[in-house]
């Protein structure tokens, strides 16, 4: 996945804070410790002294007066730990209370494990993609929770209930197998809602996912067909190859001969990689005919899930 460097840059920032901060109050609270007890300052010098000896033994040649000295370091040295762990239980501390407290046990707040990018790190770096896009108030107010089907009636709440379920089976069940839907419908009758709660529960699952406006999206098609001119760096490339693209209000964007073209591109690489799309859009399956060649309307219609959004207005009817 290729992270915008600004957010790269953003979210490095928060790491490094929040890693500070776990520091700095793991000093402060090992102060507070020498301040209340003279006996862990004696316990930590000794600790230290340890550490030192355990370092200059280790950087001796091998031999078996090398190990005898080593084991009994250790020893000397897990004696001291214990009685530290003694003198805080005795004291009410917490056995760790002057280790820092990351958020991140796994990286430590660095971002990084031995075997790359931490999970964390990606998913921030998803959550700011979801900030930039526009949409990141949706993300923290929206989700399956608060969708409300009481402003659905009769055999249109029935068809929200079903299209609800879909919705959270795909969400909690997610795959890079999972395949695609196709959320249609006339405006405000809740795909975006249905649509940013999926994603919500798929980045929490640590998959990276990208929300955007189908108008954005051409328009960073746009930006690369001029990007040999200025040197600058692909920007459709993130479309293509996030592990989960939702596309909203597809059918607004400006019809031209080069944006159908960008957007046969698109489902072309994802269908191709097997990457999962969501789109949202309020035209018809005939609307989606008259309005796009069957290039297109044959990979919607064929390799999406429709999702058929019926009922009234319900911002209208929240106001």
């Amino acid at each position: 996945m290729a992270y915008s460097s600004e957010n790269v840059r953003r979210v490095k920032e928060l790491l490094a804070r929040r890693r500070s901060q776990a520091n700095d109050a793991a000093a402060q609270n090992r102060d507070h410790l020498h301040q209340i007890s003279p006996e862990a300052v004696e316990i930590d010098q000794a600790l230290g002294r340890t550490s030192m000896r355990l370092f200059a033994i280790a950087c001796q040649p091998n031999g078996e007066d090398k190990d005898k000295q080593l084991a009994a370091l250790r020893a000397e040295n897990l004696s001291l730990q214990e009685a530290r762990a003694a003198l805080l239980q005795h004291l009410g501390l917490p056995k760790n209370y002057t280790e820092p407290q990351y958020v991140c046990h796994l990286c430590g707040d660095t971002g990084y494990t031995e075997q790359g990018m931490c999970a964390c790190m990606k998913q921030a770096l998803t959550y700011e993609g979801f900030r930039s896009s526009g949409i990141g108030y949706l993300i923290e107010s929206q989700s399956f929770d608060n969708f409300s089907l009481g402003y659905y009636q009769g055999e249109d709440q029935d068809k929200m209930r079903q299209n609800l379920a879909i919705a959270k089976n795909y969400a909690q069940t997610f795959t890079l197998a999972s395949g695609n839907l196709l959320l249609m419908g006339n405006t405000g009758l809740g795909k975006t809602h249905i649509s940013t709660s999926i994603a919500r529960l798929v980045i929490e699952k640590g998959y990276d996912v990208l929300y955007e406006t189908a108008q954005n999206v051409i328009g960073a098609y746009e930006h690369d067909r001029f990007r040999s001119q200025r040197g600058d760096e692909p920007s459709s490339t993130k479309y293509e190859t996030c592990e989960l693209l939702i596309i909203d209000d597809l059918g607004t964007e400006f019809q031209t001969s080069f944006t159908t073209g960008c957007l046969y591109t698109l489902l072309s690489a994802r269908l191709g990689h097997g990457r999962p799309t969501i789109i949202n859009t309020n035209l018809t399956a005939q609307d989606l005919r008259s309005t796009y060649d069957d290039r297109i309307t044959s990979r919607l219609l064929g390799h999406f899930r429709p999702l058929i959004f019926t009922g009234k207005d319900v911002r209208y009817q929240k106001l």
